[in-house]
């Protein structure tokens, strides 16, 4: 016998934080706000709105957005290898260690401890890589400290791999909406030429949708609803609704 109770599920829910241990990582979190004759630098809070509404308008189905999607995946993981490559060097490093000395991590005895709303894959990873910033500098310091290395290295590391997360901050911050659909571009209409015109012609094997971020999200038909890569209806009953992150102060 088939029930017919009516079931209302609400959304899926998740407590996410972040810790830090670092002032270093914590200036990235919370980036600068622009001051006389100082420009402003974007913090994670603001890369993390960004790759929000570029998810969101992907999921509308603009082109633009999986473009900049694509972009931002590939310049992340370019900053994620270049940090594997500067922990590899403190790896080294530490090789020089006599073996009759253990050093345990150093900790910060008052870490700060963050909440996460995050609403894209992309704002996730980012974090993920800031939280290896945070330990690079952590395991940097404590190198210089124990005079496994010199000042000049202990800077160039820590500057360089802060480098890496605001140059990927800088490229998300470039990001403008385009509010088009690929039905727009393929009807050449006005929204379209404005668009080429200010943000040049996508490849077309993102137009045609064959390329696309895995991280990219269905694309939402208002007639049809959800649907995958391969037109196929999406189901979407239990994604995480995460919310979009707010703009903390900065400093």
């Amino acid at each position: 016998m088939t029930d017919h109770y009516q079931l209302n599920l609400g959304s899926l829910r998740s407590s996410i934080t972040l810790t830090l241990h670092t002032h270093h990582a914590a200036r990235i979190w919370q980036g600068r706000a622009a001051r006389d004759g100082v420009r402003s630098i974007m913090g994670m809070a603001g890369y993390i709105s960004v790759t929000n509404l570029i998810k969101q308008a992907a999921a509308q189905d603009d082109p633009y957005a999986d473009w900049a999607m694509l972009q931002l995946e590939e310049k992340l993981m370019q900053a994620k290898a270049g940090m594997m490559a500067l922990t590899q060097q403190l790896d080294r490093v530490k090789q020089d260690l006599p073996t009759q000395i253990d050093i345990g991590d150093n900790l910060n005895i008052h870490p700060v401890t963050l909440p996460l709303y995050i609403g894209s894959q992309l704002g996730f990873l980012t974090v993920y890589l800031l939280t290896d910033y945070d330990t690079l500098v952590r395991r940097t310091l404590l190198a210089h400290h124990t005079a496994l290395i010199g000042r000049a290295d202990m800077e160039t590391w820590i500057d360089s791999g802060a480098h890496l997360l605001r140059s990927l901050f800088g490229l998300a911050q470039r990001y403008r909406l385009a509010a088009v659909t690929r039905d727009d571009m393929a009807a050449k209409n006005a929204r379209a030429h404005e668009a080429i015109d200010k943000f040049g012609q996508p490849p077309q094997d993102i137009l045609d949708g064959t390329r696309r971020s895995e991280f990219a999200p269905p694309i939402i038909r208002r007639a049809s609803g959800p649907v995958d890569d391969a037109g196929t209806p999406a189901d979407n009953t239990d994604e995480l609704a995460l919310a979009t992150a707010e703009p903390e102060n900065e400093s």
